[in-house]
């Protein structure tokens, strides 16, 4: 198909100088810009159901920074064999809590590859959650 266009002075001026900036000649510039422009619209993302909403967000929830923090200093202290009595009974409570965490979680999971029809570790892989190798 040939079309021709009768362009403005200063719409050709801007046309060969985009064309320029893009390094190639004026044609070519007009049809990649009509190739992006029909271009059918990207798929927005999948919406969320309410229930699948609210089980990621409290599939989502675990220990705040500070937790963490204090966890992994009570970690490096037990390695260096440097561990108080009272910092035992806190690292093991933290790791209780860290615990009971992960089993919700992993019931939240359930929950929701049920909604979604799917196994679990389906919906694991789907989701790109993999077992973390704990030495």
């Amino acid at each position: 198909m040939v079309v021709t266009l009768d362009l403005a002075p200063e719409l050709e001026s801007k046309l060969r100088e985009a064309a320029a900036g893009q390094g190639v000649e004026p044609p070519e510039y007009v049809l990649e810009t009509l190739r992006q422009r029909l271009r059918p619209p990207a798929t927005d993302p999948p919406c969320l159901s309410a229930a699948e909403s609210r089980l990621f967000d409290e599939i989502n929830r675990g220990f705040s920074e500070g937790d963490w923090s204090r966890y992994r200093q009570l970690i490096e202290k037990r390695r260096a064999e440097q561990l108080t009595a009272e910092e035992l009974v806190e690292l093991t409570s933290l790791s209780d809590r860290m615990e009971r965490l992960n089993v919700r979680r992993l019931e939240l999971l359930s929950q929701l590859a049920k909604l979604r029809n799917t196994t679990l570790p389906a919906l694991l892989d789907q989701l790109g959650i993999h077992p973390v190798s704990v030495a």
